[in-house]
């Protein structure tokens, strides 16, 4: 078997990945898993058809070890991987708050390392992830390292000193839609309509304003502008969030996020 990737970490993300990176075309036997919880690993095995293997066996082998484990193990999983990692290696950290320095001093000096923030539409193939390269990671590895996760979605490469940034916008940012969804289906509601339905019209109202800001080339405020006729009934919801700040809350609230993740990742 030749290993090209190992994912350390077989939970929801771990697991998105790797039923991404099948679904793509890469073959079972290129790639392995390292998951401790017996049961979990079985199932995954049964499921995928791929081979797991324990963490070092796996970082040994691999060309790229994506490492999806908590943030309060990645310094025992470093501590056992780092002195087998080989020459010409990939990892690829998915571990919130964890700074790129942190992973090269654990392991072999000259290895690649990537710090990756996810986010959860990943889970339907629609993630939004931002990379930041370590000092040795060629253009090549990046490169290799964007098409493996764009098999889940979008990826950005940002200097690493604005990764907290992205977690206050698209590392949160799904829950600022849930949140927006609950407060139109709760509208929705007050104004007579029956729960189910107001679902419905939310959840597909919003879903297509998604497309309709991916696939149009004019802003989001021409697209609102676009809706919001003078004296209309748009304006009079516009107005209301306006008169509340609405606009200026979100930013506050992305501010706080990013804050947020700053003060964690010290």
């Amino acid at each position: 078997m030749t290993v090209q990737i190992a994912i350390i970490g077989a939970g929801v993300m771990g697991e998105t990945l790797l039923a991404a990176f099948l679904q793509s075309g890469r073959p079972v036997d290129e790639v392995v898993i390292c998951e401790k919880r017996e049961e979990q690993a079985a199932e995954l095995r049964a499921k995928h058809g791929v081979a797991v293997l324990d963490n070092v066996d796996a970082a040994q082998q691999a060309r790229i070890i994506l490492i999806a484990v908590k943030p309060q193990d990645m310094a025992a999983v470093l501590a056992e991987i780092g002195p087998v990692i080989g020459d010409g290696s990939t990892v690829m950290s998915l571990a919130a708050g964890i700074h790129i320095l942190a992973i090269e001093d654990a392991i072999a000096e000259g290895v690649a390392v990537i710090r990756v923030m996810p986010n959860t539409p990943a889970l339907v193939g629609e993630g939004m992830f931002a990379m930041s390269p370590g000092k040795a990671c060629s253009d090549e590895q990046l490169a290799v390292a964007k098409e493996l996760l764009e098999t889940s979605g979008k990826v950005a490469i940002v200097p690493e000193e604005l990764q907290d940034a992205v977690t206050g916008l698209s590392g949160s940012g799904p829950a600022y839609v849930f949140y927006l969804a609950e407060s139109m289906i709760a509208g929705g509601v007050a104004a007579g309509l029956p729960e189910d339905t107001a679902r419905d019209l939310a959840i597909q109202t919003i879903v297509g304003a998604a497309k309709m800001l991916s696939e149009s080339d004019a802003s989001p405020a021409v697209l609102r502008e676009r809706v919001t006729s003078p004296n209309g009934t748009t304006a009079a919801a516009l107005s209301i969030l306006d008169a509340h700040e609405v606009k200026a809350t979100f930013e506050s609230a992305i501010v706080a996020a990013s804050n947020r993740s700053a003060e964690l990742s010290k």
